[in-house]
């Protein structure tokens, strides 16, 4: 496969921007029309990181070379630590090898299992019903849950909500997912230590994205690093992303610095909360080095 980064050189404040998701997952950005908007805003390189598609980059590649406008191989992979969910960014990875695409199809396979179980939980504490007229209607109820698994796993959880309307209603979005784990609905992700072991395999980095994130995903300090580093080999993490505090970038640039470990930018942009943003690549040139991509002094 032909790959658009082959040969890239960038200048130290070229525009990159590596969390980025198309309606290939959970985004709103049709491929083509984000790959546009950052050629339109004069971006030097970006990374559609879809949760948990490995599958989508012969077409994403394909888009690139026809628009010139590179497209770094990456993914944003579901995994699990010590029971929370931790998502991970992977990077430069050969597409044609099959250990990150077995794990992305393990997802695949775990969130249609966990989304039929609860589709049948929430039928039958009459949950489901978006229409009164539905509620015996055996057809109807059967096209509902076709509908939810042919889309791709990250919106699968989400699509089960909107079966919710009276919920949706009355409850926060907190008090909603409540509602949500007690008829099994779970964003399903592999053990963090076989992605990571599956990235390397296949020739590519693992970071963790937006580790101080927090809400639904642990916030990891220098304690919680350790501790992770301790278990699994991971390359590095998300320094800079537009929810992190000033003090938390900071925080994770020193003890990058420190234990010598890579870190990215991105905007984590679904089209629909924010736009691309233009993180000069000097921030992340140990990376863009690993991944095979020049940056100018």
């Amino acid at each position: 496969m032909q790959l658009s980064t082959e040969n890239l050189v960038l200048d130290a404040n070229s525009a990159i921007d590596f969390q980025l998701h198309t309606t290939f997952s959970d985004g709103v950005w049709a491929p083509e029309g984000l790959i546009d908007h950052a050629k339109a805003a004069g971006f030097g390189l970006i990374a559609i990181t879809d949760h948990d598609r490995t599958d989508t980059v012969a077409e994403l590649q394909t888009l690139a070379a026809a628009k010139q406008m590179p497209v770094l191989v990456a993914a944003e992979l579901s995994t699990r630590w010590r029971g929370e969910s931790v998502d991970v960014l992977c990077f430069g990875y050969n597409p044609e090898a099959p250990a990150l695409r077995q794990a992305s199809t393990r997802v695949w396979d775990m969130q249609h299992a966990n989304t039929t179980q609860a589709f049948a939980k929430m039928r039958a504490k009459g949950y489901t019903l978006i229409k009164d007229l539905l509620e015996d209607d055996e057809v109807e109820q059967a096209k509902m849950l076709a509908t939810i698994l042919a889309l791709p796993s990250a919106r699968q959880p989400q699509e089960l909500t909107k079966l919710l309307p009276k919920l949706n209603a009355e409850f926060d979005e907190p008090a909603l997912w409540k509602v949500m784990e007690e008829v099994g609905v779970r964003f399903e992700g592999n053990d963090i230590a076989d992605v990571v072991a599956a990235v390397h395999e296949d020739g590519g980095v693992c970071l963790i994205a937006h580790p101080g994130r927090g809400v639904y995903y642990p916030v990891f300090d220098p304690p919680l690093l350790d501790e992770l580093r301790a278990e699994v080999p991971i390359d590095g993490f998300e320094a800079y992303y537009p929810l992190h505090k000033p003090e938390q970038t900071a925080m994770y640039l020193d003890y990058a610095e420190k234990h010598d470990l890579l870190i990215s930018a991105g905007s984590d942009s679904h089209g629909n909360n924010r736009d691309p943003i233009p993180y000069p690549a000097q921030h992340v040139r140990k990376l863009l080095e690993r991944v095979g991509v020049t940056v100018k002094a």
